[in-house]
């Protein structure tokens, strides 16, 4: 995998189709960002076969398999690796062993981990143990669900004790408007994620993919410093 060079610019393709999938990551690329995520929605949806499509559609793209691992660490990532990821995600409320066995894999295949902190009780120590651990980045993440419950809570709120508390690259996703998104590197994130719609209406899907490149690429440009491609 080529070295990191921040700031990245990920977009998670939390769709459960990889028809739709791949025309959102086609896309996405076209604006020019970085890594391609394959969401969990898409792997519950389609398996390793959109990991191994995304690879063969985008050689070139870093492509993280966002698993949630919280058990069996070793194999799911191993089957991710094997299929063309690059990344793959554990859950910092896993036990020990189970991020001590997906960074295993990963040095064996020459890959990454990532440690999601997804209701973690102390975010920030859980972040330098998984650092501890061997985890290459941090997620500091609000969950769907708990947002529907508890709408008033976002990453930011951990985002600034995270970062204190590691050395490694860490990204903030939940929720967070574009706004807050890019704000997230000014807080000293290393990347940026923005998500692919949950869901779609077929018929309104080339519009809405159309609109998404768009604001991709008005975003990619904001990142760079640029303006229509072009520095400024």
């Amino acid at each position: 995998m080529e070295a990191f060079r921040p700031p990245v610019i990920q977009v998670s393709l939390d769709v459960t189709t990889l028809a739709e999938a791949l025309e959102l990551a086609e896309a996405a690329v076209r604006a020019g960002v970085d890594w391609l995520e394959a969401g969990t929605p898409l792997i519950l949806a389609e398996g390793l076969h959109s990991v191994r499509a995304l690879r063969e559609r985008f050689p070139r793209h870093p492509i993280v398999a966002d698993l949630k691992t919280m058990d069996g660490a070793g194999l799911e990532a191993e089957m991710m690796f094997q299929a063309g990821a690059d990344m793959t995600v554990v859950m910092g409320l896993a036990h020990d062993a189970s991020i001590v066995e997906q960074v295993k894999m990963a040095r064996r295949y020459g890959t990454r981990v990532m440690c999601d902190l997804m209701l973690c009780p102390d975010k920030p120590r859980r972040a330098r143990e998984a650092q501890e651990m061997g985890v290459d980045y941090i997620i500091v993440h609000t969950g769907f669900d708990e947002r529907g419950m508890h709408p008033e809570r976002s990453p930011l709120d951990d985002l600034p004790e995270v970062l204190a508390a590691v050395d490694i690259p860490v990204q903030a996703v939940g929720g967070l408007t574009v706004e807050q998104a890019l704000q997230t590197l000014e807080m000293g994130a290393q990347m940026v994620v923005f998500g692919a719609p949950l869901v779609i209406a077929p018929d309104a899907f080339v519009a809405a993919t159309e609109e998404y490149e768009s604001l991709l690429r008005e975003i990619v440009g904001r990142v760079r410093g640029t303006e229509n491609g072009s520095p400024r």
